[in-house]
């Protein structure tokens, strides 16, 4: 676990010196949510008038309110644009909207949220941005500290510290001020647009409560966020003290909120819902305790309305004018705990070590473990390859079902046969020489629930994991994955999972020579298959010194052609498509090797992919 975690903080530093954005060239959108409180509306929007830095756009969402909060709010200067909702639909609804507006309409680069009731200081902003800038390392949310009104820190809105964080991530964070954090309230904090791209909007069906804790706890349960002091903002609440203080009748959604969490969210770890689960009791008890005579009815009422899933955010915001901005970012997956085979094939062109080396980390790497692992021979191997295959299962530390083929037939053939062994409806792809991530399998299994076919960026490189090439990201949902499909593979093949039955429903694996994925992808999209690539490298894909020569020659050539010919005789294809890529694919063919490295690693990485 110790090298999990080791892994996990090398890949976002990484990740942060290939994207590094300035304070200065990043489009932040601040969103602020309004709910009759014109008063405090007012200082809100000043406050964000008088900042050092100022935000690119601000976006306030109108919770249908009953006062002048609209008017206040469309007089102010600095607002960009006030959208009114039809109905109140709380914390949890007005942020989702306003966050998908901020993304959708704004081209928001960072998110920057807080309620109504909250002044910005006017260094605020900046220092949240000069955090980001300066931390060693990729950031998702920074968030401010939040002051009552005669400047104690407001105990409400204290963000959750990461319990047992790694000492590298502490040493990071102290060298910029800051401290890791777990989680954080709505009030003054700010993410990036990838981050909402990659997990989804907050789930509106909360309403009220514990929203803010299951969203940011979603966002940092892989990825770092920060507490900052120096970015500090006041929460105008009437009383200081913390939420729990005197609940009433909110305490159904403390209750509810909570049950759904634990239940349908998979944004904490097993060990964190007994932690965060003790401490909810506790907290549940106190109340009992200091509450009103009605909070046992309000209990009943939160655990009986918990039984039920949250409608999803498609449903509730269906007839509301961010309906097409919600729908943009897929429904926050509610957690899938089907089982899942993974799918291997070797064959004698396979090197021993990087074929143990694949399987470790397919198997007892994972913090996800398979519930079985399918592994086609295809045709004799020889040698140390053949003691590996003998010793999978000793290596995997789990059964490995190995599947031998009398004769090399090909990687088509063999998956296919392959999948006919694979027990579960979830199957996950891996090679024989790339490395998955520990945290592979926990990520992509519960994104399953609402689709047929996932995969991920994948991350290339040499020898040894030291020498890192480019990261391929591919198009993320499915108009652009669709659109994509027309001139080339929108799907890193080693990093795919799919369900069993919408694959073999498309024809399964096919004869087309180093395309069998490629031409099988084509054919599940056109079938209407829910479709999604994740923006994180969830995969190390190997590239030796044949790979851009392997790209190239008369045989891949024709079987390119090949394939187009398939793409428009299916009518994937029109005939002005059929025409570009047979040529434009046929002349990267035949260039010289080294002239088709440059436009791979040159082109590629300026309209593809993103290299270091």
């Amino acid at each position: 676990m110790k090298g999990g975690f080791q892994l996990r903080f090398a890949i976002n530093c990484y990740a942060k010196n290939m994207a590094k954005h300035s304070g200065e060239n990043t489009r932040v959108v601040a969103v602020v949510v309004a709910y009759n409180r014109a008063e405090l509306l007012a200082e809100t929007l000043q406050g964000l008038s008088a900042q050092s830095r100022p935000a690119d756009a601000i976006v306030v969402i109108n919770n249908a309110s009953t006062d002048n909060s609209a008017v206040v709010a469309a007089r102010c200067r600095v607002v960009t644009e006030v959208l009114t909702l039809p109905e109140n639909l709380g914390g949890a609804g007005g942020f989702a909207a306003g966050i998908a507006r901020a993304l959708s309409r704004h081209r928001a680069d960072l998110v920057w949220i807080m309620d109504d009731d909250t002044v910005p200081g006017p260094a605020a902003l900046e220092k949240m941005l000069q955090c980001r800038e300066n931390y060693e390392g990729e950031v998702c949310i920074t968030a401010s500290k939040a002051v009552w009104t005669d400047g104690r820190e407001h105990p409400m809105n204290k963000p959750r510290l990461r319990p047992f964080v790694r000492l590298e991530w502490m040493r990071a964070a102290q060298k910029v001020g800051a401290r890791p954090i777990r989680s954080a309230s709505f009030v003054s904090i700010m993410f990036p647009a990838s981050a909402v791209r990659e997990h989804g909007l907050p789930i509106g069906a909360y309403f009220l409560w514990n929203d803010d804790f299951e969203y940011t706890s979603r966002l940092l349960k892989h990825q770092v966020g920060l507490y900052v002091p120096s970015s500090i903002v006041v929460h105008k609440t009437k009383k200081f003290g913390d939420s729990s203080a005197n609940p009433g009748a909110r305490f159904v959604n403390e209750v509810r909120n909570k049950m759904w969490m634990f239940r349908y969210s998979d944004s904490l770890k097993p060990w964190e819902k007994l932690l965060y689960g003790g401490k909810t009791a506790m907290r549940w008890a106190l109340t009992f305790k200091n509450g009103p005579a009605q909070v046992g009815k309000y209990f009943c009422q939160g655990i009986g309305e918990s039984k039920h899933a949250p409608r999803t955010n498609a449903e509730l915001f269906a007839h509301t004018p961010v309906s097409e901005d919600v729908a943009t970012y897929r429904e926050y997956p509610r957690k899938e705990d089907a089982p899942f085979s993974v799918l291997m094939a070797v064959y004698a062109g396979d090197n021993a070590q990087h074929f143990e080396d694949s399987l470790r980390s397919i198997s007892r790497e994972q913090i996800r473990k398979p519930n079985q692992i399918v592994l086609v021979q295809d045709g004799p191997i020889f040698g140390e390859l053949q003691a590996a295959v003998t010793r999978a299962s000793e290596i995997a530390r789990q059964n490995v079902d190995v599947v031998k083929l009398d004769e090399n037939g090909g990687l088509a053939r063999a998956l296919r046969v392959g999948l006919q062994h694979c027990e579960h409806e979830l199957v996950a792809r891996a090679d024989a020489d790339d490395i998955s991530l520990p945290t592979r399998f926990e990520r992509q299994i519960p994104m399953m629930a609402e689709l047929d076919l996932l995969g991920s960026a994948i991350t290339e490189f040499e020898t040894a994991l030291t020498k890192i090439g480019i990261t391929r990201i591919m198009p993320q949902f499915r108009p652009e994955i669709s659109e994509v499909a027309r001139w080339r593979d929108p799907f890193n093949h080693p990093t795919v999972v799919f369900r069993k039955t919408m694959v073999e429903a498309a024809g399964s694996y096919e004869d087309c020579e180093r395309l069998e994925d490629y031409w099988l992808f084509a054919r599940m999209i056109q079938a209407g298959a829910r479709v999604y690539n994740d923006p994180t490298a969830l995969v190390y894909y190997r590239v030796d010194s044949g790979a851009y020569n392997r790209r190239g020659g008369r045989e891949l050539a024709k079987a390119e052609f090949n394939l187009q010919v398939k793409f428009y005789r299916v009518g994937f294809t029109n005939v002005a498509q059929f025409v570009r890529n047979v040529v434009a694919r046929s002349l990267y063919r035949f260039i010289p090797t080294g002239v088709r490295r440059s436009i791979y690693r040159g082109i590629g990485s300026l309209l593809w992919y993103r290299r270091k």
